[in-house]
């Protein structure tokens, strides 16, 4: 257990990702998930509303396994394999988000300031949530993929658009960090 609970070294993460794009390639599929969630659309009947969900589903048959493979590795990772939570921050950084308003700090992995249910459920969580989300999905399709479809096999193929994309995701990363969660938090 102490060999999956520790940190991999790139050396064993980046061939088994290497591997899996070889895979992929292989078979003639590409990695993401962002088209996962059109393709549940399509199932649940999406395609009655708009052309934009006139797809065979079946022909992305295994994605969906990907996504229920993500489903339940989170799952057995969340209750079974995660070790002790707390966290080894730089000073700076603790006195930062103190004065951020932000208690337990290195005490656990996802603050309840933001994840905890006080504020997912209040009006200004469930505003976040909803407005975030219309920005990802509106994102991702319009940037023809997610940051691992882009990143992952976008970039492993040397695919322009990708790295335009992927400078664009890290550039919106930034100006959410210094910019954006400041002033909601």
């Amino acid at each position: 257990m102490d060999i999956i609970l520790q940190p991999w070294a790139w050396y064993v993460g980046g061939p088994l990702i290497a591997i899996s794009l070889l895979l992929y390639f292989y078979f003639g599929q590409n990695f993401g998930a962002s088209t996962n969630f059109e393709t549940l659309c399509t199932m649940a009947g999406a395609d009655k509303f708009s052309d934009y969900f006139k797809k065979d589903w079946k022909d992305r048959d295994f994605a969906l396994l990907f996504v229920v493979g993500l489903i339940i590795g989170g799952f057995i990772s969340a209750y079974f394999l995660t070790p002790n939570q707390t966290i080894d921050l730089n000073p700076k950084t603790v006195t930062e988000l103190s004065e951020l308003g932000f208690s337990n700090i290195g005490d656990q992995y996802f603050p309840d300031e933001i994840f905890g249910d006080a504020a997912v459920f209040s009006l200004k969580g469930f505003l976040i949530l909803l407005i975030s989300g219309v920005f990802v999905g509106f994102g991702t399709r319009y940037a023809g993929g997610c940051t691992s479809g882009h990143a992952i096999t976008g970039l492993s193929s040397l695919q322009l658009p990708s790295l335009l994309a992927v400078i664009g995701f890290f550039i919106g990363g930034i100006i959410a960090t210094w910019f954006v969660i400041p002033l909601l938090f």
